[in-house]
């Protein structure tokens, strides 16, 4: 981030797409423009994630269809991961696949289990187009996946099949955020 400080600091809270919202069900262009907007982007980025006490958020969950994630996440030995990767490609993932609780901002005070491969490589750049590429085990790596998919166009609700899923949507029909909002 800018000199040390801390990210999110100098950011504004924007609101949440919630589940149903076209932005979220659309992949995501790349980020061609690597300028002041993309800083304030992920400064915002981080504001609303720490706001709204996530680990991770896509620039679409913000309304922004571009490639671009933050994350503030811990692994499953604690250890923090803490940045933001631009124009993001999951280039790996292997391992065991495991079915864990996972919840979205994007679906507030919901979750469900979900099956995520417990390792996860992306690849992309940082908001000043230096590559970099980060693997992630664990919790960590559920959060890349998770971060990834919203990119392409996907909740985590859409990876869920028969019981869980139709479960899910009867929690997201009942929700107060959904009931207000006029989808159906």
């Amino acid at each position: 981030m800018r000199n040390g400080s801390i990210p999110g600091t100098r950011g504004r809270v924007r609101a949440l797409a919630l589940l149903g919202a076209p932005v979220l069900h659309t992949p995501c262009e790349d980020v061609t423009d690597f300028g002041p907007e993309l800083a304030t982007l992920v400064e915002d980025l981080f504001a609303t994630m720490y706001a709204h006490e996530g680990v991770g958020l896509a620039a679409n969950q913000i309304g922004v269809p571009l490639r671009v994630f933050v994350y503030d996440c811990p692994d499953d030995e604690e250890a923090r991961h803490l940045g933001h990767v631009v124009n993001p490609r999951l280039v790996e993932t292997d391992g065991v696949v495991l079915r864990g609780p996972e919840g979205c901002l994007s679906l507030p005070g919901l979750e469900a289990g979900t099956e995520r491969y417990d390792h996860a490589v992306v690849e992309g750049v940082t908001m000043a187009g230096e590559p970099i590429t980060v693997h992630g085990t664990g919790f960590f790596a559920r959060c890349l996946q998770h971060e990834c998919d919203h990119l392409e166009g996907e909740v985590y609700a859409d990876r869920l099949t028969g019981r869980r899923h139709r479960k899910l949507m009867r929690q997201v029909a009942r929700s107060a955020w959904h009931r207000g909002s006029g989808l159906t």
